[in-house]
């Protein structure tokens, strides 16, 4: 089965932090990777800054990304990890990597500040090779996320030209659909993340049908605003909600998984230092500002996959895990930083 996981990086530095719920790990251009009481170091041999770092659904392979313009694939094994493929097709840093969900088979999508999106496939095993790529964005792509397999191989992806593309492959080796959504952020698009396929409500609703919500994605802003999108029956995405709470750019945000209970749930961070919660339980959404634990620019913030707990990490090269408590109230449970990495 796949493990609960959360990924999360810092700022313009090369530390990123993983952690197998409650375990955590850390990487400072050599990923320190702690499954329950097992620590094993990976050095990554990028030759410059790395930026992102992603486990595939099962936990076994691992993806990085570099400002040296390449992309590793290692696979993590009980007594040594190994480096089993590089990935160069991109002319800039790049930012992003992005798992498909396995049924698809083995696909990874990358975006660079060379304004590109790739989407490698693997063609027979630990043999990757570029099988599409999309290049009209007009400045920087700074990120992209894979859609809920229920929804199709779907991949959207936000750039700093104010626009977000979805890039829908057709099937049967048809070639891919692209929807531009244009001027969706002044300034530019600094993260998107697409809303779980499984409605709110689905599990106490009593109904034994499987069904689907429509689709949706968040995406976070240089304009300061967290905005949620939803395609419309003519295949236009509009906007279905817009946050304003933040007073700097929106660095990141998620929107939580469902497994079925009566609630949507979005966090989203920013240069300005907060983080916020974003409910909705019946029609409207509230918001909870999440305490400041200390003057940092919080960067990225991910989910566990039961999404009950949030990760957060900040310019502090510190990750804070938060649960909200019977009281609704979100405390800090955990504050990690590098030296527990290291022990």
């Amino acid at each position: 089965k796949r493990k609960d996981l959360f990924l999360l990086s810092s700022s313009s530095s090369s530390s990123l932090y993983f952690s197998f719920s409650p375990r955590n790990l850390s990487l400072n251009s050599i990923i320190e990777i702690r499954i329950m009481s097992q620590v094993s170091n990976l050095d990554t041999l990028h030759e410059d800054m790395v930026h992102d770092a992603q486990l595939d659904y099962y936990a076994r392979k691992l993806a990085t990304c570099s400002s040296d313009r390449t992309i590793k694939i290692f696979e993590l094994g009980e007594t040594q990890n190994v480096q089993i493929a590089l990935l160069k097709g991109h002319e800039g840093p790049v930012w992003q990597v992005s798992w498909a969900h396995p049924m698809f088979g083995g696909i990874l999508a990358s975006c660079s500040y060379d304004r590109k999106i790739i989407v490698w496939k693997e063609s027979s095993p630990n043999n990757w090779n570029k099988w599409y790529e999309y290049d009209r964005h007009e400045s920087s792509v700074n990120s992209i996320a894979w859609a809920p397999h229920e929804f199709g191989l779907s991949l959207v992806c936000g750039s700093s030209d104010g626009r977000i593309s979805v890039l829908t492959h057709k099937g049967d080796e048809q070639g891919w659909d692209v929807n531009v959504i244009q001027n969706a952020h002044a300034i530019g698009v600094n993260a998107v993340s697409w809303a779980p396929a499984i409605p709110a409500g689905s599990l106490v609703a009593g109904n034994n049908q499987v069904s689907y919500g429509p689709k949706r994605f968040v995406s976070g802003g240089c304009d300061n605003l967290v905005k949620i999108w939803k395609l419309e029956s003519d295949n236009i995405w509009k906007v279905e909600e817009k946050f304003e709470h933040h007073t700097a750019w929106v660095r990141d945000v998620a929107w939580a998984p469902s497994i079925g209970l009566p609630s949507n749930t979005i966090a989203s961070c920013s240069q300005d230092g907060t983080v916020v919660v974003w409910t909705k339980d019946s029609s409207t959404w509230s918001k909870k500002v999440l305490p400041r634990v200390s003057e940092v620019v919080n960067w990225r913030v991910s989910w566990s996959i039961t999404g009950n707990i949030l990760a957060v990490s900040g310019d502090d090269n510190k990750v804070t895990l938060w649960k909200e408590g019977l009281d609704s109230e979100w405390k800090c449970i955990e504050d990690l930083d590098e030296s527990d990495a290291q022990n």
